[in-house]
């Protein structure tokens, strides 16, 4: 998995770019990007993905490669991801 911070990874994406700023699940404030974690950019990262591992307890899981946004509210400093897949 590759790790790209700030606004430069918004388009490390499997479908859209991710936004620049969301809506905090917390406060409801503004979110800013902090980083983009993105499984398949990196070299050896095409044989290890998160939807490989099983989960015992049988709920949702990813079904494919993925990408995580991760932003920090300016209010409150909580953390929102935005997750999608290839």
């Amino acid at each position: 998995m590759q790790l790209t911070m700030g606004k430069a990874g918004l388009g490390a994406s499997w479908q859209d770019d991710f936004e620049e700023t969301v809506v905090c699940e917390y406060c409801g404030g503004i979110a800013r990007i902090a980083f983009v974690a993105h499984e398949g950019l990196g070299e050896g990262d095409f044989h290890n993905f998160l939807c490989d591992m099983n989960p015992e307890d049988g709920g949702l899981w990813v079904h494919d490669c993925c990408a995580v946004a991760v932003y920090f509210c300016a209010g409150c400093l909580e953390p929102t991801a935005v997750m999608n897949q290839g």
